[in-house]
């Protein structure tokens, strides 16, 4: 696909003053820049108010105190987190077509990126230990998952994500960018950026097999190795009625974890074998699997959890008498 001649007169300036990187909006719709920006600006602002509106419910609500909206309180911070670090390039791309990024910008950026995108696997991880000590060991529920334990569990969650992801940083930094410095989406990503290296990657490229294995291979097994422990677990009890009401405090957390992994498996065999598909398909599924989880973790979780809606709706009505 031809790039306009902005971008390509910024692109060969690149190479001779390489201080920024050049983001790419949608590709062939630039003219349609502030169009496109309404359905974006719309996804984002349903992330941040929906798990804004979660976790002030879960705050404001002594009964929802509780490990599994804990957890959930860790998920939709997670989600805030990785919405507003994409927001600012991603807005400011189609609204007012800044394509230029900073250097160490973008390093920042990719850091925050990677680290929430992580984040989400590990706190998703966490949920489905919470779920197994709930439903195989209800009666010692409340002295395994204490307050305690659930803020180491949180710490070891957030030194896990930031140490695996700096030596990545650390290791992408050293290299060379000697050649274009146009990137493939309007925000920084490591697959993305390590492509404009001129040296040898073989040890980013290790570096990065080994994360993948360690989180975005391991954290689906544990989850789907608790399950298959869940599932015996309620399949040995007696009454329908009881198998129907485990499985149904299961389904918030199933559907949160498909939503996250099955853009990640798009997103990754994308990049492995369409290389070379149109850019508006790596562009589609790359923004799919940063907004998603977002946007759909608050409607998952507000739909499906009776405590959480009650709260919101509490919430609400507190506001109307408010304003009244």
């Amino acid at each position: 696909m031809k790039l306009p001649s902005s971008v390509m007169s910024k692109v060969t300036n690149s190479t001779q003053a390489p201080f920024y990187f050049i983001l790419t909006g949608i590709p062939g719709f630039e003219a349609s820049h502030i169009w496109i920006s309404i359905p974006f600006c719309c996804l984002y602002t349903i992330s941040i108010m929906g798990n804004t509106t979660i976790l002030t419910v879960i705050r404001k609500e002594p009964s929802l105190h509780q490990p599994m909206n804990l957890f959930l309180s860790m998920l939709a911070l997670t989600d805030l987190g990785l919405t507003l670090t994409t927001l600012p390039t991603v807005m400011q791309l189609l609204w007012f077509n800044a394509d230029e990024i900073g250097f160490e910008a973008c390093f920042a950026q990719l850091f925050f990126i990677h680290t929430f995108s992580f984040m989400e696997s590990s706190v998703l991880l966490a949920m489905s230990f919470d779920r197994y000590v709930a439903i195989c060991r209800p009666l010692h529920y409340a002295s395994i998952l204490t307050g305690e334990v659930i803020g180491k569990i949180g710490l070891a969650i957030i030194c896990r994500c930031v140490l695996a992801v700096l030596p990545c940083l650390f290791l992408l930094k050293r290299l060379p960018f000697c050649r274009s410095h146009l990137l493939s989406h309007s925000y920084c990503l490591h697959q993305d950026m390590i492509r404009l290296v001129c040296a040898d990657i073989r040890v980013n490229s290790w570096y990065g097999f080994a994360l993948v294995l360690l989180i975005i291979v391991m954290d689906p097994l544990l989850i789907v190795l608790s399950y298959t422990f869940i599932l015996k677990s309620i399949l040995g009890t007696a009454s329908w009625t009881e198998r129907f009401r485990a499985l149904n405090n299961c389904l918030s957390h199933v559907l949160a974890v498909l939503v996250l992994y099955v853009p990640m498996v798009g997103v990754s065999m994308t990049h492995r074998f369409a290389k070379h598909a149109s850019p508006l398909v790596h562009v589609i599924m790359a923004n799919i699997y940063l907004l998603a989880p977002p946007v759909m973790n608050p409607i998952i979780y507000s739909v499906k959890t009776k405590q959480i809606r009650q709260g919101i709706i509490c919430l609400l009505s507190q506001r109307d008498m408010c304003l009244r």
